[in-house]
């Protein structure tokens, strides 16, 4: 850049270059500086090629809030954040944890939840398997703003010493770097993190090789690169932890496909030449988390980080009148389309008119405005589909980028379409091929500096389209872009919306991850979850609600392979996403919503204790749809054979009499037909099937 203020005219100068054992090189130079200011540095003409300097942008890059989370507060030892407390120990853990959030996930509660049975523990055992007396010095509050706090401590036995530096921000997520040392030789018995865990808390395990279920009584994992998984996450509905087990050579590994071409880096602290694991075990008072290192030396001068990430969940509350009201079209197609459908938000894939080419959605930005203009004038919004797992070699930057090395582009053995093969050599991993604009794309690596051009191209589009959001195919960046990508959209757009699709991630290829758990550090920013493809709506209730729902995080979510199961998701407040699955119909579905005045209604899921209406079988799940008069109950079955259920009905809290009470399962095409019941009658329920039942004054 040019200081906008310097005098137009020729200037001259030379550009020196020198090298070791080389001699100096002098290249002359000559600017021409016009008189007139380029508008947006250029920005706006792509052939200037001057975005390229969004590659050091530091935008949003600030710590600031996003809604809804609140201001870190410190009181004491206490820190508290939207819904959580944390309460530290001298040794700067955690002694308390606790959650504010009601059961229901869509309120707060008076009562707080806690979820730890006692303080957790970093143990440093000697030879003999004794542990160490580390005390501890207390904690000093480093530095404290609006977004975080961050802390230190150290704990000391003789020779050995524990330095800790912990951080929490606004959203839950806690960081520590714990750094072991010692001024003799030591020979060590183990290293642990001891995490004693609520009873009531451990109900559902997500990660550590399993899909989403109950909690098992005991188990132990072991590291495996192949295996993309680094800790658990534990918890119910409304209170939950994830662990992640980390040292100071992390890099984030590739995703989706990909993750075996550039796996995790296994830590060195915590894995010990395949010594260490995680040990799950349901004790008399506890479930006790217990992160192990194994057997080791620790020599003077040679410390070693065991960095640990606590992740405290949920973020926020859900909300079902957003969920009902903001009605996703998946397809690029005519507004009028869209609008007869019912639906509110279209989201637009690469390949398409306003968007040709996959992750550089700058081509006809006037075609996009144009069409983003027409929708928000009926009343409608539109999202780009826009992320960085891979880049279009369209791109005019890409030739440029190539030249940085393996630092945009990931190193691979090349191959795939033949375009790829004669311009970037074999140094490279292909990614996806649109055919029918033939657009063949190239894999990014895992954090680059790419990440900055990509939130300053988000905020160009919000500034020169209007685009309302994004969807995100996958997150292939890191929880600090997703933040910046939340503020800059909260920032240049009104109510702006960013949804997440994810293939099913538990699968050899991608390294048996579970996605809720992968991207569990990225779902605070996220307005809806679409997981999505390869997912198995056959499993059980608890698999439904810890992998797909995403409710136990303060989000909902839509269904995908093969069109979900409607009778199920309508238990979580799902439907699948229109037009994107073919046999998919939601405009009976959606007008008996807005006849029955779904979205202004208490939602009660089947998950809480005292919930109104209750189905009297096991395998069949009823949660309650409460408004003044009368109450919608949405009945679905994983029972194996048909079943006749029939329904506990708290009278008082629906505030109806039985004497004077009708059930009706209203017309809805593709999901019910029309039928009434009489109070007290079993509810036939068909496997796999369900039902939208109104309990109502005759």
């Amino acid at each position: 850049d040019m200081p906008e203020d310097l005098t137009s005219g020729r200037y001259r100068g030379t550009i020196s270059v020198s090298a070791d054992g080389q001699p100096t090189t002098s290249i002359p130079v000559v600017f021409d500086v016009q008189p007139d200011v380029i508008e947006a540095h250029g920005d706006d003409d792509i052939w200037r090629l001057s975005r390229l300097r969004w590659l050091n942008s530091t935008l949003a890059l600030d710590g600031g809030l996003v809604a809804p989370y609140t201001p870190v507060e410190v009181n004491g030892e206490t820190l508290s954040i939207l819904g959580r407390d944390i309460e530290l120990g001298d040794d700067g853990f955690p002694r308390a944890i606790r959650s504010h959030f009601a059961i229901e996930m869509t309120r707060f509660s008076d009562s707080p939840r806690e979820l730890l049975a006692s303080p957790i523990r970093f143990v440093v055992e000697d030879y003999d398997g004794r542990p160490l007396q580390l005390h501890a010095s207390g904690v000093r509050v480093t530095s404290h703003n609006e977004g975080a706090v961050s802390w230190s401590a150290t704990s000391t036995d003789g020779a050995v010493s524990l330095a800790l530096n912990g951080r929490l921000e606004f959203d839950g997520t806690m960081e520590f770097q714990v750094t072991l040392s010692t001024e003799q030789h030591t020979e060590l018995n183990d290293v642990r993190f001891d995490v004693p865990l609520a009873s009531d808390v451990a109900r559902y395990l997500l990660g550590l090789g399993t899909p989403g279920d109950a909690i098992p009584d005991i188990m132990q994992w072991e590291w495996d690169e192949v295996h993309n998984q680094e800790g658990p996450w534990i918890g119910d509905v409304n209170a939950g932890l994830q662990i992640l087990l980390r040292d100071d050579h992390y890099i984030r590994p590739l995703n989706t496909n990909y993750y075996l071409e550039q796996p995790l880096h296994l830590p060195e602290s915590w894995y010990n030449d395949g010594r260490g694991g995680i040990r799950l075990e349901r004790t008399e008072d506890a479930y006790e988390v217990v992160a192990f290192s194994g057997a080791r030396s620790l020599s003077p001068g040679e410390p070693l980080r065991f960095d640990v990430r606590l992740t405290v969940t949920p973020f926020h509350t859900i909300d079902p009148q957003a969920q009902f009201t903001t009605r996703f079209w998946h397809r690029y197609s005519p507004l009028s389309e869209i609008k007869e459908a019912g639906a509110s938000v279209v989201n637009v894939h690469h390949a398409t008119d306003i968007n040709p080419y996959i992750n550089y959605p700058f081509f006809v930005p006037d075609a996009t405005k144009a069409y983003v203009e027409a929708a928000h004038a009926d009343s409608m919004r539109v999202k780009l589909y826009y992320t960085v797992r891979e880049l279009t070699t369209r791109a005019p930057e890409l030739f440029m980028l190539q030249s940085l090395g393996d630092e945009v582009f990931s190193s691979g053995s090349g191959g795939g379409q033949i375009w790829l093969q004669e311009h970037l050599g074999g140094d490279y991993i292909p990614g996806w091929y649109a055919r029918e604009v033939d657009d063949p794309a190239v894999v990014t690596s895992g954090v680059s500096r790419w990440h900055n051009f990509y939130v300053e191209g988000l905020d160009w589009l919000a500034r020169n389209t209007g685009i309302d959001g994004i969807y995100i195919d996958d997150v292939a960046f890191d929880r600090t872009t997703m933040q910046r990508v939340r503020r800059v959209l909260d920032r240049r757009r009104p109510n702006p919306l960013i949804d997440l699709h994810s293939a099913n991630q538990f699968n050899p290829r991608d390294g048996f991850a579970n996605s809720a758990a992968l991207y569990l550090e990225h779902l605070p920013y996220i307005d809806r979850l679409w997981f999505g493809e390869y997912f198995d709506y056959d499993r059980g209730p608890a698999y439904w609600l810890t992998e797909v729902s995403g409710i136990p995080f303060g989000l909902m979510g839509e269904m995908l392979e093969g069109g979900g199961n409607p009778w199920r998701g309508m238990v979580f407040g799902m439907t699948a996403r229109m037009p994107w699955s073919a046999d998919v119909d939601n405009r009976s579905l959606w007008r008996f919503w807005d006849e029955i005045g779904l979205a202004n209604r208490e939602m009660i899921g089947y998950w809480v204790p005292d919930r109104p209406v209750q189905a009297s079988h096991p395998d069949v799940l009823a949660t309650t749809y409460l408004g003044p008069g009368s109450a919608v109950v949405s009945l679905a079955s994983w029972a194996e054979e048909p079943v006749e259920v029939p329904l506990v009905i708290d009278w008082t809290a629906i505030g109806l009499s039985p004497e004077n009470a009708v059930i009706e399962a209203a017309p809805i095409e593709g999901f019910q037909e029309g039928r009434t019941f009489t109070v007290g009658d079993s509810i036939p329920v068909e496997p796999g099937q369900g039902w939208l039942l109104t309990i109502r004054s005759r």
